[in-house]
Formats: C-alpha cells, structure tokens, sequence
C-alpha cells in the first residue's frame, strides 16, 4: 500500500497518534516527557495489549526470564513485520510490564514508534515517544545479548533529542548502522531483514524508476532479503519486504514464492493475508487475489472485535476491501466487488472516517468505480453525494454520473454534471495530493474520459479516440499503486472505440498494451480476440479466447463488450456473437 506522503498524511497522522506520547510506561521506566493529546473520539481510546491466535511461529529468543514477556514480545515482532505498529507497541508494552528489566521490549516500543515503508514522517508526539522508548532501552541495556545492545545501539542513530526538522541523516544513519549489524551477525534473519526494512525506509515506494528501473540501493535491498529467505524461507517480515521490493518492477514474478508462502502464514494479520494479491494483481491471478484479500477482510472483522479501537489501521483494513474489488472488477465478478466498495464505507467508524478518510479519499470512489465498470448507469445516478471531507470522491463521484448520463444519452445532463466535476476539479488547491499523485493529475483522466465518453455516444468516434489516447497517456504517467491509481483502464473503452469504428489493428495494440500492464484480464482478452479475428488472425483469435474463458469462469454474466458504454459490435450488420460462459 502506498501512503506514504508527508503532504497529505502528516495532518491526519498528527490527529491519529497524539496519544501515542501519553501511554503508560513499565514500572521503573524513565520518565515519559508530557505531551498534548491531539486525538479525540473513537481514535483517541487504545484498546488493550492481548495475546491472538494466528500469529504465525516466529520466534526470536530475547534476554528475559518471563515466558510471558517473551510471548508478547514475539507477538509484538510479527505485527512489526505485518506493519500494525499500534499493536506491535500494545504487545511490547506488556512484554516490558511483565519484565521491568526486558530491554528489547523497549527497543520494540522505539522501533515501531519511528518512521516506516508506509509512513516515513515523523510527529513531535511520535518523535518524543520514540525517544522516551529508546532511553528505557539503554537504561536496560547491561542485561542483554551482544546482538540485542548491538540493535539497541543501532537504534540510537535513528533519534535525536531535540529531534531535527529534517530526519533524514538520522534515517541514513540508523541504515548505516544497521549494515554494521547485518555484517557483524549476517546468519541472523531478523537483522537481516531490520536492515533491509530501514533501507526502504530510505526510499518509501521510491524504489523503481517510473521505466520501472531499480533505484540505487534496490538491489541491495532485494539480495539482503534473499539471502534471509534462504536462512529462514517463511519469515514473515522478509516474505513481506521483499514483495513490496519487487512488485513496482518489470518482473513482479520474481514474488510469487513469497506470495504463496504469506497466504496462510500468519492468519491473524489481514495485511499479510493480503500481501499476494500485490504480486497477483501483477501477473493475472485475479481469483487468487480475490481469495487472498476475502481471507484478510475476514481477519480484519475478527481483529476489530476483539481490538476495536483502531487509528491508523483503519487504512490497511480500507485498502484490503479496496484490492478486492479491483480483483473481482478485473475478472468480471459484479457482485463480489460491489459488496468490498461497499465494505470501504460500512467498516470504518464515522468518526474513524472524516478523521483519516482524507488521506485515503481516492479509494473512497470505488463504489462508482464498479458501477461504471458493469455499465449500471441508473444505479450511479442514484447514489447520495459523498462526504464534504472527500473532495476528490465528490469531483469523481460528479465524472461518474456526467458518463452515466452520457450513456444514456442524455446529453444535457452530461454536460451538466461534466460542469459540476470541473467546479469541484478547479476547488482543489494545484498542490493537493491523491496518495502519491497530484489530484489534478488523476482527474485530468476523469476530463478526458468524460469529453470521450461523450463523444463517443454521438459517435463522433475519431473524436472520441483521441480524448481516450490522452487519458491513457496520463493513466500511465501515473505513481505505482496496487490497486492503481486509475481502477478502470481507459484502454478498454478506447480498444471498444477502434473496434466499433473498426480500425481493428488499432485494437489489437491497446489491448496488447493493456495486458502487457494487466495479464490475463479478461475485459482485454475478450477485446484482442475480437481484434484479431475481424483482421482474420482466426488461429490467434481462438488461442485468446480459449484464455478469455479461463479468465472469466467465475465471472457473474458473458459480455460482448470490452466496456460497458458501448454494448456490442457489430459485425456483417449483425450482433457479433458473445463469447464466454458462467
């Protein structure tokens, strides 16, 4: 997941864990500086440390005489390395209520309170709790193993008191420290993957060119964890990083082994039951994505009943339900991915929503997403206004219904609401970010989709085929995301325009460009099989549908039609026949 944009996140991540400085500490703990607590409401309250079932069997042996401090902390670790920091903290704060003397409890505590692969910015309140962490640490440091004052000290070059505006020596300093310990212990896996998780950090979802061409420092990052995956193959925090390590290059294949070893390995943890479907998504397995992600919506309602009070999480459990729908969008499974958009919205308090929903405002759309995806026009037109707090749900929302009156050929309503997108466009400031792009980037697809949209149903196709080229231009200028940044790809409605305007060698190439993006799905599959046989490539058109059906054996209905807008192709005047099966 990709989040990590000071920007956007920082004045929502202030709001989230301003009682993170106010926790209570060990018996005997340095004394926590007093900060203010910017929360409020559901967020504010913190649920209590607990011991789950499904955590998985990693195990690190640290100094301590309490089983059950060693417990917790194992817990504590494995949500480390399934990115819940809030419940990693929970875990080591009772480790080092159960052993007052148990420094690594500390250590834990300091590491989840710094920066990470999915949130590198730092608060004051995060900075001070992370600094009143380490000192009890370091306060406990004579009673432990060489290898435990080594992550201790290492640790130490990651914080400063006063902290600095500007973090980033320290990160560099902490990544350096890290290699001294990954070189001083390289048989140790969990140091090895410490020091390729502080690497990342370094570069948060920065890893890959835009050419998808690792970024200094990547490779390095993908040898360390192989070579911890060749000493412990079912790490959880290894399998973990070395997906998202992976997964933005030419060659996300490289991650199916670790997709299939994080599939049941920690059950408690949505988010590793989630982790594959990014390497899924990225080689077409679409139903093992949709699996995937029904199996981490299924954690993540046992994880809240049993640990309501949530902040930060919210976005990992939002963002699973969000991939869900992509996968089933993708495959042809209606039903499916209009219950996970709507998920997005019943599972996240009200409260919980207008406090962090801005950050995630993008996938909020979704519902109208899979609407416009399966062409229920009149279903899109029905949908309330989304929340204020969403401005950039709203001005998608607006886009969605212009396409739906476009559709319907009402065109004066289509220009209306094309109006009404533009006014709610223009009422965000240039600078507002949608995850890791600009706002007005990304809807700058949604002007070109709706100007096509509405050419096309006046078939005014050439018109309409030229819009679609520049929103696809901009769709693939866009930052990685998984799902993308853009859920319907412009390409299927612009390979439906060449077909139905009949420029077929036109078709073959945006939906060979399509697939080339998103292998085996079946939208483009059904497209290039028509492509090829209306230019007689009869041999050829029969191998892709042959894969059009695989592809589509768990979809909800048969489609003629590579989009929805435009119903069928016509061929010989006649209906050309639907291919497909339930």
């Amino acid at each position: 997941m990709k989040i990590a944009i000071a920007r956007i996140l920082l004045p929502y991540w202030i709001v989230i864990t301003g009682w993170a400085a106010t926790c209570s500490s060990a018996a005997k703990a340095v004394e926590k500086p007093a900060v203010s607590d910017a929360g409020g409401g559901a967020l504010k309250a913190r649920s209590r440390a607990q011991l789950f079932e499904g955590m998985g069997p990693h195990h690190r042996r640290i100094t301590t005489d309490s089983p059950g401090a060693q417990r917790y902390f194992d817990q504590g670790l494995t949500w480390v390395y399934a990115f819940n920091h809030d419940e990693a903290i929970r875990s080591f704060e009772r480790a080092a209520k159960l052993d007052a003397g148990c420094a690594m409890a500390w250590w834990g505590v300091a590491l989840c309170e710094g920066p990470n692969y999915n949130d590198p910015e730092m608060t004051p309140q995060r900075s001070a709790a992370a600094w009143h962490a380490l000192e009890n640490a370091r306060a406990r440091i004579e009673n432990t193993a060489a290898v435990e004052r080594a992550l201790i000290d290492a640790l130490g070059h990651r914080y400063a008191q006063p902290w600095p505006e500007d973090r980033a020596p320290l990160d560099q300093a902490y990544a350096d420290a890290m290699a001294g310990v990954c070189a001083a212990y390289p048989h140790d896996p969990d140091v090895g993957t410490l020091y390729a998780d502080a690497m990342m950090v370094l570069k948060p979802w920065q890893l890959y060119t835009p050419n998808q061409k690792p970024a200094e420092g990547t490779n390095k990052i993908v040898a360390v964890l192989e070579h911890v995956l060749e000493m412990e193959p079912f790490h959880p925090g290894a399998n973990h990083l070395f997906i998202h390590a992976v997964e933005p290059s030419a060659t996300p294949e490289r991650g199916l082994v670790a997709a299939k070893r994080l599939c049941d390995l920690v059950p408690a943890s949505g988010h590793l039951l989630h982790m594959p479907s990014h390497i899924y998504v990225k080689t077409g397995r679409w139903n093992e994505a949709v699996i995937q992600n029904e199996k981490a919506m299924r954690a993540d309602a046992k994880y809240r009943s049993l640990s309501p009070q949530q902040g930060f999480q919210h976005l990992y459990m939002v963002h699973n339900a969000h991939m869900l729908a992509y996968a089933a969008m993708m495959s042809g499974r209606e039903k499916e991915a209009l219950a996970a958009a709507r998920a997005m919205w019943s599972n996240i308090p009200d409260d919980a929503l207008r406090e962090v929903g801005p950050i995630f405002d993008l996938w909020m759309c979704s519902v109208y997403d899979v609407q416009k995806r399966f062409g229920r026009w009149d279903a899109i037109l029905a949908e309330d206004p989304p929340p204020s707090f969403l401005p950039i749900t709203t001005a998608i929302w607006r886009a969605h219904r212009a396409i739906a009156y476009a559709a319907k050929k009402d065109f004066a309503n289509a220009c209306r609401e094309q109006e009404e997108f533009r006014r709610a466009k223009a009422a965000l400031p240039e600078d507002h970010l949608a995850l890791t792009d600009l706002a007005h980037t990304i809807l700058d697809v949604s002007e070109y989709f709706i100007a096509g949209e509405i050419a096309l149903q006046q078939e005014r196709w050439e018109e309409a085929a030229k819009l679609l080229e520049q929103g696809a231009e901009i769709e693939d200028s866009l930052s990685y995301g998984e799902p993308p940044q853009w859920l319907q790809p412009i390409r299927h409605t612009l390979g439906a325009v060449y077909l139905k305007s009949q420029r077929y060698a036109a078709a073959e190439r945006v939906y060979r460009e399509d697939l080339a993006k998103w292998p085996n799905n079946g939208w483009s599959l059904y497209g290039l099989s028509r492509a090829l046989e209306l230019q007689g490539k009869q041999n050829e058109a029969n191998a892709v549908k042959r894969k059009y059906e695989r592809a589509w054996a768990r979809a909800d209905e048969q489609i003629d039609t590579s989009c929805k807008c435009i119903p069928y192709f016509d061929l010989d005047q006649g209906e050309t026949p639907r291919i497909g099966r339930r």
